[in-house]
C-alpha cells in the first residue's frame, strides 16, 4: 500500500461517510444530490455536495481507486495546496458544464466524485505521460496519454447520444478543471511536455467546435 497524503485521506474518507449515509437515507441524498431544479431554486450547496454522494459501493469504489493511485502523483509535483485546488475546482467544473447543457431539464440529477477524480488523473496524466494504465479487459499496458484522450473522446460522443446513466459532461468538464489548473500551477510543462499538452487539449477542442456547431 503507498504512503497516502493525509489530504488525500480526509478526501476519501468523506467520500466514504457521506455516501453511506446517503445510502441508507433517501431524504438526505435527495438534499443533496445534483439537481437542475433544486439549484435553480437557490440551492447551490448541490453544486459540491453531490459529488460526495454515490449510487452504490461499487461507484464508490470505482472513483476513490482512481483517486487512491493518481493523487499522491499530483501532490509529488504541485504540492497539497495545489491538489487540493485542482479537486475542489475540477469538481465545480464537472458541474457546472453539466449545469450548462442540462439547465432547462428540471428533472436532470446526477452524483458522485468522476469530474474531481477526473481532473486529478487528467493532471496526473500531463506530468507522467507515458505511465502504463491497466483496464480491466485488456491485459497491457495503455499509455497514459492515449487513454486520457480516447476517455474524453467517448465522453463526448456519450453526451451526444444520452448514453447510460452516465455524467458524461461533468467527466469533461472535471478534466478540463484539472488541465487548466495543472498548466496554470505548472507552466513549465509547456517547455517540458509541449507535445502532451497539445494532444490532451483536441478533445477539449473538439467538444467547444461542436458545441458551437450545434452538435451537442
Amino acid at each position: 500500500m503507498q504512503n497516502l497524503h493525509l489530504a488525500t485521506i480526509i478526501i476519501i474518507v468523506a467520500n466514504a461517510v457521506i455516501s453511506i449515509k446517503g445510502f441508507s437515507d433517501f431524504a438526505f441524498f435527495e438534499k443533496y444530490k445534483f439537481n437542475i431544479a433544486g439549484i435553480r431554486r437557490g440551492e447551490q450547496i448541490r453544486m459540491f455536495s453531490s459529488a460526495f454522494l454515490h449510487a452504490d459501493f461499487s461507484h464508490l469504489l470505482f472513483n476513490m481507486l482512481t483517486l487512491y493511485f493518481f493523487a499522491d502523483v499530483v501532490i509529488a509535483q504541485v504540492g497539497v495546496t495545489y491538489f487540493v485546488i485542482i479537486y475542489v475546482a475540477s469538481l465545480l467544473a464537472g458541474n457546472l458544464l453539466s449545469f450548462y447543457f442540462h439547465k432547462d431539464e428540471y428533472h436532470y440529477s446526477a452524483i458522485g466524485a468522476s469530474g474531481a477524480v477526473m481532473g486529478i488523473l487528467y493532471s496526473a496524466i500531463l506530468f507522467y505521460p507515458d505511465m502504463g494504465l491497466y483496464l480491466f479487459f485488456i491485459p497491457f499496458p495503455i499509455p497514459a496519454w492515449l487513454f486520457g484522450m480516447a476517455y474524453l473522446l467517448y465522453s463526448i460522443y456519450g453526451m451526444k447520444k444520452r448514453m447510460g446513466n452516465i455524467g458524461h459532461d461533468a467527466h469533461i468538464g472535471g478534466a478540463l478543471g484539472g488541465y487548466v489548473l495543472t498548466l496554470l500551477f505548472a507552466p513549465s510543462l509547456f517547455e517540458t511536455s509541449l507535445w502532451i499538452v497539445v494532444l490532451l487539449a483536441i478533445p477539449l477542442i473538439i467538444l467547444f467546435i461542436m458545441h458551437k456547431l450545434g452538435k451537442l
